[in-house]
């Protein structure tokens, strides 16, 4: 067997590991009729609204494939177009089926962790809420995977072979997008309207069953965090695989392989290195799955980072094997060892970096501080915390940006060598997505599980149990979407280049002197802004009707508050999820009309917007990311007891606090990951369609 064949068969062996915890997960005890009930409701929201988004987006890509076949039919013939066409529709299939597969564990194991709180304590609680987060971090590593070696192999194992899946890519990007935008309006419309009526209004508790918005809030938190970041690292994985295809293409086409590597195994070797590369990270993660074991000292945190860590340690081990087998082992082939090691360092480095600013530290502290003098005092002091955390992820970036590139430049001599070197660190750095994953799904599971407690009026101590791991979920969250846009703007700056290569565009030539560059340069830079303003608007738009829903089931329903009547769920249920598909259109198409418009008229301006995009793109989502994350745990801070908690004057201030950070965190700043992908696959696809307008 080729060693190639080592990248399908490690994307099934993460299919059948999903499968495995999903079943360790569903035949966990899952409580009473009262318990189930609820969960249930969940999982019909859930259900329902993903179903009506992917119909939705269905007939989008069904329209995209059409165009996608009739315009690179003129230019690269209708049999190719035909692959580009179906690899894209591939793409976005695999893309929706990582999503659902999550979410369906997920709000199956929400309540299979609120009994485990119960009966068994934290330690049960976190490995059930943990296996059922694995569920989707394997699925989409699996199927990503799985689906980019399969098209490869099958289009024919050549560098004309990666121009064809990059239509794989544009699929898994659109989902990503409209999957990211959709669950993001959907889950904060729905906890902003919930929390502002509920919380600041009202005086009760979160989750609290008399509010009429709580299941709606339920089923915010898995399809937005669950299948809505399953769909936005799919997307990644597959596009930093496939960029760092097409660079290792372009050194391939041009003959200097072998050169360059004395020692490869073939012709191939760059191209395919990548995917080795994810196969056996694969095989690093699922290992390190079951090392997450709560300690005597029930550190739940630690618990988790153990995993991470043993998941980071094996891979760089197999990274310096499969570099020995593929590339070689002399000087030039380690140059490529350090590029996936480098990799490794940025997610470590953006793991502890985010952590600082999001978990209860110093900069959440001062947030919490901020609330004793009103909701404006922590407004300002959490926009201060959101700006201030951009400078060491940006710098970090950076640094491995530089590193990347000039230590194989330097052994190699290769520019080109040196781009190819930036984009196998980003390869590295998702290399470990399937037990990123795992952490950020693990944080709507448990957020559920406490809701499920308070609805169903179990004791208090189970959702003191479930709050301790819902608190660390929060974390785990920003984690993951810190690590997800670092890795977006590597692997976006790798797409860039193979961009200028598609447009024959020397990099000499791009120069800030040129007007078209710098107007591409400014709309680039715009667009994160007007994108996000319009998540936010949406979000904004539909939290004003869910509270207006509320407000009125208060008022007209008799024994509401009373607890003799029960709220009309569904009615919030549905003013949201009409919300969210009806808002997600516009700021979709965005990604996918304004690359093209920009190009016809100029592909240097087009190379200018790219790169704006990606820098502002980058900041802007790290602001928001995490300031919204630290609003939320200052908020969590104070209801812990700290400066009189729940219901005091600091505790009114956190919650206005943490409505403006959902959105930041929740819906704008992880959309703007897909929008900064999508727009270079966007333009990668119809590079040559510039050229001939």
């Amino acid at each position: 067997m080729e060693l190639l064949w080592l990248a399908p068969l490690a994307g099934l062996i993460s299919l059948v590991f999903a499968v495995i915890f999903a079943v360790y997960t569903l035949r966990q005890e899952s409580g009473d009729e009262r318990m189930n009930a609820i969960s249930e409701a969940i999982q019909e929201g859930a259900s329902a609204y993903l179903n009506r988004q992917y119909r939705t987006i269905a007939a989008v890509a069904i329209i995209l494939a059409v165009v996608l076949l009739l315009a690179l039919a003129r230019t690269m013939g209708f049999f190719d177009s035909s692959r580009v066409a179906a690899a894209f529709l591939a793409g976005a299939l695999c893309s929706a089926a990582a999503g659902y597969t999550g979410m369906f564990v997920s709000t199956r194991g929400n309540v299979r962790v609120a009994q485990a709180a119960k009966t068994g304590g934290v330690r049960k609680a976190l490995a059930i809420a943990f296996r059922g987060g694995s569920v989707t971090g394997l699925s989409v590593v699996g199927l990503a995977l799985l689906g980019t070696a399969i098209l490869y192999i099958f289009y024919g194992r050549s560098t004309h072979a990666v121009d064809l899946i990059v239509g794989y890519g544009f699929g898994a990007s659109l989902i990503s997008l409209f999957a990211r935008i959709g669950g993001g309006i959907y889950t904060k419309a729905a906890d902003v309207g919930a929390d502002l009526v509920g919380k600041v209004e009202a005086g009760i508790p979160e989750d609290d069953p008399r509010n009429a918005a709580v299941i709606a809030d339920n089923v915010g938190d898995n399809v937005g965090d669950c299948a809505g970041m399953g769909a936005d690292l799919f997307e990644t994985y597959v596009v930093t695989a496939i960029a760092a295809m097409l660079i290792g293409g372009l050194i391939t086409r041009q003959g200097i392989v072998r050169s360059i590597f004395p020692g490869v195994a073939s012709e191939l070797a760059l191209i395919e290195y990548p995917l080795l590369l994810g196969a056996v990270a694969i095989f690093a993660s699922i290992i390190a799955i079951f090392t997450v074991r709560m300690g005597r000292s029930e550190r739940i945190m630690r618990a988790l980072y153990n995993g991470v860590a043993t998941a980071a340690g094996l891979s760089i081990i197999l990274f310096y094997v499969v570099t020995a087998l593929v590339i070689g082992r002399d000087a030039h082939a380690i140059a490529l060892f350090i590029s996936t090691v480098i990799g490794i360092v940025i997610m470590a480095l953006m793991v502890i970096v985010t952590e600082y600013f999001t978990q209860m530290h110093a900069p959440v502290r001062a947030i919490a501080d901020a609330s004793k003098t009103g909701a404006g005092t922590n407004l300002i002091t959490g926009l201060a915390i959101g700006m201030l955390s951009t400078g060491l992820p940006v710098l970090i970036i950076c640094g491995g940006i530089l590193a990347a590139y000039f230590i194989p430049l330097s052994l190699t001599g290769s520019s080109i060598v040196g781009l190819y070197g930036i984009a196998i660190t980003a390869v590295a750095m998702l290399s470990t997505t399937g037990i990123i994953i795992a952490l950020d799904s693990y944080g709507p599971i448990t957020d559920n599980a406490g809701g499920i407690a308070e609805m169903a009026d179990l004791p208090a101590v189970v959702r003191e149990r479930t709050d301790r791991l819902d608190a660390v979920g929060n974390t785990t969250k920003a984690v993951t979407k810190g690590y997800a846009i670092a890795s977006a703007a590597i692997a976006a700056l790798a797409l860039f280049s193979d961009y200028l290569h598609k447009v024959n565009l020397p990099a000499s030539s791009f120069s800030l002197f040129s007007p078209l560059v710098m107007v591409g340069l400014l709309l680039g830079g715009l667009l994160p802004f007007i994108f996000s303003a319009v998540l936010m608007r949406a979000v904004g738009r539909g939290a004003f009707k869910v509270v207006e829903e509320v407000r009125r089931q208060f008022r007209e329903i008799p024994g509401i508050w009373e607890g003799r009547a029960k709220p009309e769920y569904g009615r919030c249920v549905e003013i949201v999820t009409s919300a969210a598909l009806r808002e997600m259109i516009i700021p979709g198409m965005i990604a996918v009309v304004v690359p093209i418009a920009v190009g016809l008229f100029s592909p240097i301006a087009l190379g200018g917007l790219l790169i704006g995009v990606i820098v502002s793109g980058l900041v802007l989502a790290l602001m928001m990311a995490n300031g919204g994350a630290a609003w939320d745990n200052a908020k969590k801070m104070i209801e812990d007891g700290y400066l009189g908690g729940k219901g005091s004057d600091a505790h009114k201030a956190s919650v206005v606090g943490d409505t403006v950070g959902d959105p930041f965190k929740d819906t704008a700043g992880p959309a703007i990951n897909p929008l900064i992908k999508a727009m270079n696959m966007v333009a990668i696809l119809f590079s040559t369609l510039f050229i001939l307008i």
